[in-house]
């Protein structure tokens, strides 16, 4: 008799058996153990141990793949988080691709009470693939990504390629390049940034009376001087931030192979493709692409939001139907 065996009899004599540690607690009306039950617990007590903490683990196991358009007859969309993991994200963009468009995020674990990040983009896209070829096998699927998940779409959509299953395009919303997230390129970014903040203010002083300068300078000061961080006490707000801090780590260290598939882009505005996002450096090992931007005043931030989130879903609608004819993009 296996461990399961021995706990499956003992739940039909209502004896429940639990992990305290290191030890079994149990649960038994009166007079319903019998002395070969309590000799076969005995005997087997490691094995049960190891058994229920497998079960345990399996219980609290985060599933990646959260149905937030289940139903539909159009080539399914599986969508990564950006770097906090929150799906609901994609909630307006999925409204407005409509009721025939499945799609389905993809959640990191370390989220849900008992799981760890994991470290590395190949080891995330390793997770979530596992899970999308259990609930579709072979294809066709798309894959998509924003923001930071963008680059673990992207290692996705390779791996998933790379072991034969279809996958159409990879949707890009608003991903930065995934070097770009490296420190040199962020400190270019901020001194670039910081430059030209410096000339609005200039500008701004000398086109004021003496008197506001004093109450200005002091405005801009309070909002740059650091702020002392409040201590977060909320399990859940602490396990996003490892998430957001380990899927940033894994991000900076990923290093693109080529790929096989078509990218789509969806690019917030123009002037992002020239900002220190460099979104379409994708292109490089990407197989083709296509480029969808959204008007000036969009950026990543919000693309995804009701202000801006037809637009894209506009676009998406389009780039589909292409592949879906084979057209070419």
């Amino acid at each position: 008799m296996t461990a399961a065996e021995l706990l499956a009899e003992l739940r039909k004599l209502d004896v429940h058996v639990a992990l305290d540690g290191d030890r079994l607690r149990l649960d038994a009306p009166a007079g319903v153990l019998t002395e070969a039950h309590k000799q076969d617990l005995t005997r087997r007590k490691p094995e049960v141990i190891a058994f229920l903490r497998d079960a345990q683990q399996l219980a609290a196991q985060q599933r990646a793949v959260v149905p937030l358009q289940p139903a539909g007859a159009r080539t399914p969309i599986f969508a990564v988080a950006g770097h906090n993991g929150d799906v609901f994200a994609y909630r307006e963009i999925v409204r407005q691709l409509g009721p025939d468009q499945p799609f389905f995020g993809l959640q990191p674990p370390g989220l849900e009470e008992g799981g760890d990040p994991l470290t590395r983009v190949e080891d995330i896209a390793g997770y979530f693939a596992e899970q999308i070829r259990t609930l579709r096998p072979a294809g066709p699927m798309s894959i998509a990504g924003y923001c930071a998940g963008g680059t673990v779409a992207f290692e996705l959509a390779r791996q998933l390629a790379d072991a034969g299953a279809a996958v159409t395009n990879l949707i890009l919303f608003g991903a930065p390049h995934c070097t770009s997230y490296r420190p040199l390129r962020v400190g270019i970014a901020k001194a670039r940034y910081y430059t030209g903040r410096s000339v609005t203010h200039a500008r701004a002083l000398r086109a004021m009376p003496a008197a506001e300068r004093t109450r200005y300078l002091g405005e801009r000061l309070r909002t740059v001087m650091p702020h002392k961080a409040e201590e977060v006490s909320d399990p859940v707000l602490i396990r996003r931030g490892a998430v957001e801090e380990a899927t940033m780590a894994a991000v900076r260290a990923y290093s693109p192979k080529p790929s096989g598939n078509h990218i789509d882009f969806m690019i917030p505005s123009q002037s992002w493709t020239r900002s220190w996002a460099r979104p379409l450096h994708w292109s490089r090992v990407a197989a083709s692409t296509a480029v969808f931007v959204g008007p000036d005043d969009c950026s990543g931030d919000v693309m995804l939001l009701p202000g801006h989130a037809a637009t894209f879903a506009t676009f998406v609608g389009e780039a589909q139907k292409r592949h879906a004819r084979g057209a070419p993009c």
